[in-house]
């Protein structure tokens, strides 16, 4: 069953370009990793350095498999020091 997957993240505005080139990585690099059917990372046009990452995972296999990815622990370790609260993830399964 695919897993989808919103992650929210807000980070301070003084770090804009520093934190899209975190994202570009950290993107580009999640694409490869078999069972990414999506992954896309949209800047809220309302909110100034508020992105979020729309997910699609064949399964929650392959999501697990992920998180222990190096790209996205490197993610974490720089993006924890220019964020201004904690990222936000929501997880669920299909119901229509």
């Amino acid at each position: 069953m695919n897993l989808h997957i919103v992650a929210l993240f807000r980070f301070n505005e003084s770090y804009l370009m520093e934190a899209v080139e975190l994202f570009q990585t950290l993107v580009r690099e999640t694409r490869k990793e078999d069972g990414c059917l999506q992954y896309d990372l949209i800047e809220d046009n309302e909110q100034k350095g508020t992105f979020f990452i729309i997910e699609l995972w064949e399964s929650a296999e392959h999501h697990n498999h992920h998180n222990g990815a190096d790209h996205l622990l490197n993610f974490r370790k720089d993006a924890s020091k220019i964020l201004t609260e904690n990222i936000q993830v929501y997880k669920g399964f299909k119901v229509y």
